[in-house]
């Protein structure tokens, strides 16, 4: 009696899961990675993150070239040899301190780049999330999932350019949103400049 007990649950638990599992379009899939690169919010949150990293690149730079005309000046013989004791103490102090600064300067890049990447991936996510979540109502779906998640998953459950429209859509309505009000407030500006 046990024996049957056992086997029958152990039979009902298979079939529950397998149908469970025959039934695939309760599942979504969703390609973190293609949100990113084609999604509106996406590129315009890595030509922020570009130009960010251009500004910060052209500062270290300017430091390196000042660094390398001060280095070269150090190493021509003639140079040096026209120099005072003093001046030429000035000018390795100089350079002692463009590269403490050039140190200071790399460290904080790579942390402002960190902090932005952060800031990046966290509202990207939060972008994802959303749209997910309405692309997951509207077809009717129990879960999505990151495509990380999974070691496989077949195609037919990939719901990664229906996340990345709804992406888009938010995008639009964002900017129609922000354009509104930056219009809004810009009349005033000449106006208030008139009285």
């Amino acid at each position: 009696m046990k024996k049957n007990l056992f086997t029958s649950s152990l039979l009902a638990l298979v079939l529950g899961t397998s149908a469970m599992y025959a039934d695939n379009s309760n599942y979504g899939v969703v390609n973190f990675s293609t949100c990113i690169t084609d999604s509106k919010v996406g590129k315009e949150e890595q030509s922020s993150f570009e130009n960010l990293k251009k500004q910060m690149s052209a500062h270290l730079e300017d430091t390196e070239k000042q660094i390398n005309e001060l280095a070269s000046k150090f190493n021509d013989p003639d140079y040096m040899d026209g120099l005072s004791p003093e001046a030429e103490e000035e000018l390795k102090n100089k350079i002692r301190t463009l590269n403490e600064e050039l140190g200071r300067y790399q460290n904080q890049y790579y942390q402002v780049l960190n902090q932005a990447n952060m800031k990046i991936i966290q509202s990207i996510s939060a972008n994802i999330n959303t749209a997910a979540e309405k692309v997951a109502k509207d077809k009717k779906l129990a879960m999505v999932v990151n495509k990380e998640a999974c070691f496989f998953h077949s195609s037919a459950l990939d719901v990664t350019n229906l996340v990345v429209a709804e992406m888009d859509k938010t995008f639009e309505l964002e900017s129609k949103k922000q354009k509104a009000t930056s219009s809004a407030i810009a009349p005033e500006a000449p106006a208030a400049e008139a009285k």
